[in-house]
This record gives C-alpha cells, sequence and structure tokens, in this order.
C-alpha cells in the first residue's frame, strides 16, 4: 500500500511550500493594487491551483502502478504553473512596484516581456526533460510557416502595437480622432488600443489599423502647450459690416472668462465667405482640455449671440416657415408698446430717474438698447470710458476692483433692478470698477445722446441726480475701504458731480 508520503515526495518538492507563498503574496498585493486586476489574478491562481494539484496527482501516479504517465504529468504541471508564476509576477512588477515608485510602463511592455519570460521559461523545461528545442524547431518549420500565414493579423497587430511605443507616436492619455472616432487613448496593448470616448463608449481598435492608416492627435504640436483650435460657425446679414462684426465677436470673446479657453492665442473671429446672401463667419479660439468640447462651444456660441444682441444684429438662419400673422400698422404699435411698457418698468426701478415726467420717461424708454450678456463675460471693465447707464432686468451681476499686481477685489453683487454707470453717462467719467456678469443677465443700456434732449429740455434734473449719485459713490467707497469715513462729505459731492454734469451735456450754471 503506498503511503501518503511517498506520494507527497513525488509530487510536492521542497521549493513548493516557497513557490505558493509567493503566488499567494502577488495574488494578495495585486488584489489590494484595484480592481482592474482582480480578474485576472483569480484566474492566474486558479490556474497554478490546478497545475500544483496535477503535480501531486503525477506524484500518486509515480508510487501506484502506472507511473509510466507520471514524468509526462509532472512536467506538464510544473510547466504550466512556471507560467503562472511569471504572469503573477509580471503583474505584480508593473502594475503594483513601479507605480509604488512613481514609475509607469506601457501595457505593451508588461505583455512582451512576459511572453519572453515564457519563451524562456519553456526552453528551460524543454532542457529539463532531456528534449533539444532547436530540433523541435526545426521539425517543425513548415507548422511554423502555415500558423505564421495564418496569424499575420495577429502579427501586424503585435508590430503595430511595438511601432507605436517606439516611434511614440501616440502616447497614453493623447486625444486622438480615427475615422468617426474621438476619444482619449487610455491603453496600448500588444494587439490593440483602448480609446475612452466623450460618450462614455471604450473603442478598441486594432493596432494594424492604426499604423496603415490615418489619425490625428489632436491638440498636440511640437513645442506648444496641449491646445486644440476649435472652430464656431455663424452667419451674419450683410447688412452688418464684417469690419464692425469681427471686433465686436472677438472683444466679448477675449474678455469673457471662460473656464478651459486658452489666453495666449487669443480668440480670433474671421470672416469665411458668402453663401445664401449671408456673411459666413467662425470664431476661433484654443481649448485646453478636450474633455468639455461640446459645452465649452456651446458657452462661445451664447457670446456670439450676446454680441451680435447688443450690437443690433441678428444671425441669419435659413428660414422656410410661412409667417401667417398679418403684420398690420396696429399689430406692430401692440408689439412696440408691449416693449415700451416692459422699458418702462425698468426705468421705475431706477431712482436715478425719479424725477422724470410721464413723458420724459417715455422719451428716455423709447431709446433704450436691449443689451444681453453671457455668464462670465465682463460688461464694464474698470478705466474704460464709456457713456453708458445699464439697468440689470434679469440675472446678478458682481462688482470688482481691480488694483495692478494683486487679485481682484469683491465688493458686491447686483441683481435684478438694479443700475450702474451713472457716472459715464452723466459726467463722461471712467469705469470706476469692473462688472462681471454672475449668471446670463439681460439689461437695458442709455447712452449719452439718447438722454441728452430730456436734460437739456428740464436742466434742473441735473441737481436731483447729482445728489442720488453723491450718496451712491459715497457708499461704494464705503464698501471698499470698509468703514463709513472713507466717504466724502455728501453735500461736497454732490455739487463736484451737478458741476461736472452740467460741464459734460454744456448745460452752463
Amino acid at each position: 500500500m503506498t503511503g501518503l508520503g511517498e506520494v507527497l515526495g513525488a509530487g510536492w518538492r521542497p521549493e513548493s511550500p516557497y513557490l505558493l507563498g509567493w503566488a499567494a503574496l502577488c495574488g494578495l498585493l495585486l488584489w489590494r493594487g484595484g480592481a482592474e486586476s482582480r480578474a485576472a489574478v483569480v484566474n492566474t491562481l486558479g490556474v497554478y491551483l490546478a497545475a500544483s494539484a496535477v503535480q501531486l496527482a503525477a506524484g500518486a501516479l509515480q508510487a501506484g502502478v502506472v507511473g509510466a504517465f507520471a514524468p509526462a504529468l509532472l512536467n506538464l504541471g510544473i510547466l504550466v504553473a512556471g507560467v503562472a508564476l511569471i504572469r503573477l509576477s509580471g503583474m505584480l512588477a508593473f502594475r503594483v512596484l513601479l507605480p509604488g515608485l512613481g514609475l509607469s510602463a506601457p501595457r505593451i511592455v508588461e505583455d512582451l516581456l512576459t511572453i519572453l519570460a515564457y519563451f524562456a521559461w519553456i526552453v528551460v523545461r524543454l532542457r529539463a526533460t532531456g528534449m533539444d528545442p532547436s530540433s523541435i524547431l526545426a521539425s517543425t518549420a513548415v507548422v511554423t510557416a502555415v500558423l505564421a500565414f495564418a496569424m499575420q493579423d495577429t502579427l501586424g497587430n503585435i508590430l503595430g502595437g511595438i511601432a507605436i511605443q517606439l516611434d511614440n507616436s501616440i502616447q497614453l492619455g493623447d486625444w486622438i480622432r480615427v475615422d468617426d472616432v474621438v476619444g482619449r487613448v487610455v491603453d496600448i496593448r500588444w494587439r490593440s488600443t483602448s480609446i475612452e470616448t466623450r460618450d462614455w463608449e471604450t473603442v478598441v481598435v486594432p493596432n494594424s489599423l492604426l499604423m496603415k492608416g490615418k489619425f490625428a492627435v489632436l491638440g498636440r504640436r511640437q513645442g506648444a502647450p496641449v491646445q486644440w483650435r476649435r472652430h464656431v460657425r455663424f452667419a451674419v446679414d450683410l447688412a452688418a459690416p464684417p469690419t464692425r462684426v469681427i471686433p465686436a465677436v472677438e472683444q466679448a470673446a477675449r474678455e469673457a472668462e471662460i473656464a478651459r479657453v486658452a489666453r495666449e492665442p487669443q480668440p480670433n473671429c474671421v470672416l469665411t465667405g458668402f453663401e445664401h446672401g449671408y456673411a459666413q463667419y467662425a470664431l476661433r479660439y484654443w481649448l485646453t482640455d478636450m474633455n468639455h468640447v461640446t459645452s465649452t462651444d456651446s458657452k462661445m456660441r451664447v457670446q456670439i449671440y450676446t454680441a451680435l444682441q447688443r450690437a443690433g444684429w441678428r444671425l441669419a438662419i435659413e428660414e422656410r416657415g410661412v409667417r401667417l400673422t398679418e403684420q398690420t400698422e396696429e399689430h406692430r404699435r401692440e408689439v412696440h408698446e408691449r416693449e415700451v411698457a416692459r422699458r418702462l418698468a425698468a426705468l421705475a426701478t431706477v431712482e436715478l430717474f425719479a424725477g422724470l415726467t410721464a413723458a420724459e420717461s417715455r422719451t428716455v424708454a423709447e431709446r433704450l438698447t436691449y443689451s444681453p450678456f453671457a455668464q462670465g463675460e465682463i460688461i464694464t471693465r474698470q478705466g474704460n470710458v464709456a457713456h453708458w447707464l445699464y439697468i440689470l432686468t434679469a440675472g446678478e451681476a458682481d462688482i470688482v476692483i481691480e488694483a495692478d499686481g494683486s487679485a481682484r477685489r469683491f465688493v458686491n453683487t447686483l441683481g435684478a433692478g438694479s443700475f450702474f454707470g451713472e457716472a459715464g453717462l452723466l459726467t463722461g467719467a471712467p469705469r470706476s470698477a469692473t462688472v462681471v456678469a454672475r449668471s446670463n443677465v439681460e439689461c437695458y443700456r442709455l447712452d449719452k445722446a439718447a438722454f441728452e434732449d430730456v436734460l437739456r429740455s428740464r436742466p434742473e434734473i441735473a441737481e436731483q441726480m447729482s445728489h442720488v449719485m453723491a450718496s451712491r459713490q459715497g457708499a461704494l467707497a464705503a464698501a471698499i475701504a470698509g468703514h463709513e469715513a472713507a466717504a466724502r462729505d455728501h453735500a461736497n459731492r454732490s455739487a463736484e458731480l451737478l458741476g461736472r454734469i452740467r460741464q459734460f451735456f454744456g448745460l452752463g450754471d
């Protein structure tokens, strides 16, 4: 009767406990290293345990009556167990140890080195059993040629993956475009390259396709930071001169504070052609994060729309609908009256115009200009000279103070019903603060020429307005300095402002 010790002695060698312990240690470290490797770890450990069981079975056969099959089975178990240990060791080195040292290697390097280790281990085991690997390869040359012909696509993928790694044409993290697929490279394996798209899809592209075809690496240029030039196209009626459209759109895009838009090179607008009776334009900007293309393009389109609205121009869109509303004089008058009513309601919130009569208020309302602004857009900039007053009817805007060499200082947030820019309208003074759209806002704008007729017909209004301006400027000075002592004497400030208003409008004393 064969004892247990004889069975173990044949299938359980002195190094077996150490190898089993190493396999368990590799599995534990890889399991803690991340979920990505866990499935492969479990499978590889399963193969190793199965190979160890085969070795024990070979020991039992060798101690029994069928020992003729034992050596072959034992060598097979040792060979498979060694392959499993090489796989676990390679995964531990490339997925745990190197990242722990702050180093990283492409996955294809791990795969190729593991395959070379497999080949070396097979050669060692063949020699250990008394077989000559060279004679085996020579006797199977025809089979090898047939297999190579059958696997030419696979070999092409392997060689393509090696070439990609050697010439650095694609790197992990690059955004590339292959045919109609745009995404970020997340893995380069021996057979394929994995690309994650913005739609949460993972596209697997064979390496041979990348080497044979054409692909574009987005945002990469030698000696320049990673940024991708985008084109936002739009059309405007030919009644709007390009010499005015281009500067208006460029100014709006450059002054807007939009995340992931490069400050250099600055956004620029170009005239690209004429079609269907419209002028075709493109606003070009440089995107610094390719993961936010759609949202950033959308924000730039809003900048274009609001800039054109403020200038009184409309986007040109081909219209094919049939309008059934009869545009009678009465209908146009009703539409106009509704708009004037909205403007009068906005003027009623401005204490600066509280002394105007109903007729004077309507005169001012008729001259207001609708001026929307997008979130992050600068409405007025500190130090600029512009003879406009703004009435905020929707949204919020932040007042900030800018100083050379220091960060912006927040002063206040304005809501619907607020107004600003009265100093520019009434005295021509440069802007004392910067106003930035905190959200998408809607404003009405009033300029000097629109208000001049009212002020000239009743110059005494200027005195009342000077008192209101003096109070607002005193409050602003106190808010900036943080205490009431910053505000000057109200009477002196009011008198000074009244003199400046009269001088600016030529009213005399």
